[in-house]
This record gives structure tokens, sequence and C-alpha cells, in this order.
């Protein structure tokens, strides 16, 4: 057993430190990024946003929805999975590459613990399989620089990071096990930009600033699955009248989740997850654009020209408090 005494922060423990800007609108912040792989040689110019990959906020209507701003939606792996632009195709460790149609551009291997050595040896599979060898290959989750750099040089181009952080996800409560967002982003960017590959930040941004908080921290792609809950692109249930109606929403490891795809809660395994009702927000497109113009501006108060220099130009402050709440 041993301690590590560094302080390690999250997203609420930091705001952004304004710097002169060359900017003479928020409108001429970049952000469309343009990003070439290390071990794929497709290529990909949008906004590095993507919608989760679970069965509420990974549809094809929200696909349809981000599309129209050069997003990104990660298909519910229980989800029939057609090639669309901007669809990823979310498989598990039981998936057998065989199967796998269409030679997909995007494929996220998604598990809750990726520091298994069959998760590590499924990625290197991955890249040499005929059906994946050419695919962006998504592969996460983890929250250390050691893992995103072996899951990096087994074969993933982009490493998913993130244990515990999300809105639905109690991993935390039921094992203790986890890593604040905004230090896990720092050192996991640095470790996979230095091997020539990127990585997701997945789970923990609640409003518009910490998701220009994580890209300031060095992250590529930014994942939202909270944040875009309860839109009419989403999936599930849908309760009380027009005016205050709310969506349900949970995690892939709640007991909703285990009962709906297997059946029954899987006596092996904790519901490391939850189930929430969300207010119903009508079309995705308002959040988006509210996301974008947030982050526009966030480039302008740091001096960023494009969205691809934020982490050139950010310096976080350490904070106590970041929001004033009077009126929450």
């Amino acid at each position: 057993m041993r301690i590590e005494e560094d302080v390690k922060l999250d997203f609420g423990d930091v705001l952004i430190r304004p710097k002169r800007s060359t900017l003479e609108s928020r409108k001429d912040a970049v952000l469309i990024r343009t990003f070439n792989f290390k071990h794929s040689s497709h290529r990909w110019a949008g906004v590095p946003i993507i919608a989760s990959n679970m069965d509420h906020t990974g549809t094809y209507e929200m696909n349809k929805s981000l599309h129209d701003y050069a997003m990104l939606t990660a298909i519910c792996k229980f989800t029939t999975y057609a090639p669309l632009p901007n669809a990823i195709k979310t498989i598990g460790l039981d998936t057998n590459l065989d199967d796998i149609e269409y030679n997909p551009e995007w494929i996220c291997l998604d598990v809750a613990n990726g520091y298994t050595e069959k998760f590590m040896s499924f990625v290197e599979k991955m890249r040499h399989h005929e059906a994946t060898k050419e695919s962006i290959i998504i592969a996460g989750n983890v929250c250390t620089p050691e893992a995103t750099e072996q899951i990096i040089l087994a074969g993933a181009d982009i490493v998913k990071i993130g244990i515990g952080p999300g809105s639905v996800c109690i991993t935390r409560k039921l094992t203790g096990v986890g890593y604040p967002q905004l230090s896990a982003t720092m050192e996991c960017a640095d470790a996979a930009h230095g091997l020539g590959g990127h990585i997701i930040t997945d789970g923990g941004c609640t409003v518009v600033g910490d998701i220009a908080k994580s890209y300031g921290a060095g992250a590529d792609f930014v994942m939202l699955g909270g944040m875009l809950a309860g839109h009419a692109e989403c999936e599930g249930e849908r309760v009380g009248n027009h005016r205050g109606s709310k969506m349900k929403f949970y995690g892939m490891s709640s007991e909703d989740a285990q009962i709906t795809y297997y059946g029954e809660k899987q006596t092996h395994r904790a519901a490391e997850g939850k189930t929430v009702y969300v207010d119903y927000k009508g079309a995705v497109k308002n959040t988006v654009e509210e996301i974008l113009g947030g982050l526009r501006s966030a480039c302008t108060y740091a001096g960023a020209k494009t969205l691809k220099d934020l982490p050139k130009c950010t310096t976080f402050v350490r904070v106590n408090r970041q929001l004033n709440e009077v009126f929450s």
C-alpha cells in the first residue's frame, strides 16, 4: 500500500485564467479541428464532441442532429449498426471480429475496466484484424498515463479517459476506485500526445465550462452523456405532461440496463450505475448551440484563435468556489 501525495483536481477545482486576445468577435474562434491518427490512415475534420454510446444518447436520431454540426455519435452497442457519416460503431469484449461488416471508419471498444490483459490483447487483435485494421480505433476506459500509453502501443488511435466521473455512474461509490477527471485528462493527454495518439475525456462535464476546461487540459475529444440526456433525439421512457415531462436515463452498468439487455441483474456483478429522470429539453439543437457558443467565448477569453490552440493558451487557477449559486 502507498499514498500519492500530489493533489489531483476535478473540473470544479479550477477556472481558466483570461488573457489578452486578438480575436475581434466570438464568432472568429474556430472550433473545427482536423485530425490525423497514429495507426489509421483515415482523416477526420469536425467539432470534436461525441454523444456517449449509452442507449439513451447513442442513437441514430442523435447522430442525424449532431452530424449537422460536424459532431460524432457513438452508437450504443445494443443497436444494429449502420455505416452513416460520423457514426461510431461500439463493441464489447464479447464481439466476434469476424462478424463485423462494412469495415467501419470509426470503432469503439468500450469496457468499464480497461486495465485487464484481455482488453489490451483485444485492442491488438482489432488493429490486425481484416475488418478493423484500417479503422480509427477508440478504446477505454482508463484514467492513468501508463495505461494510456499501453493502449496506444497496442493499436488504438484514441484512448477513452474516465473511471467513475459520469452523472449516472456509481463505480466510485461501490468500488472506491477512480481518478479526478481534470488531472486524469492532463496526465493522459500528455502520455498520448507523446506517442502521437489522442484521448477522449469521457464523463464529468456538468456545464459547458467543463468542456472548455477539458480541451484546455489537453483533451482531443469530449464525450457527453448527461449533458445530452433528455432530448427529443434520445431513447427512453418519457413520463409526465408536456410542460413538466421527464425522461428515464440510466447508466449502462445499472440494474435497469442489465435487466433490459441480459434479462436479469447478473449475480457476479454490482450495479455500478443508477437510474434517474431528467427534464425533457426538446430538440438537442438548442443545447448544442449553447455548447458551441460557450466554447467560442472560452477561446476568446483565453486568447485562443482555434480550439486546437486552447491548451497552449490555458492557465488554470485553483479556486475554492467557481459558481455563484445563490439562485440555483
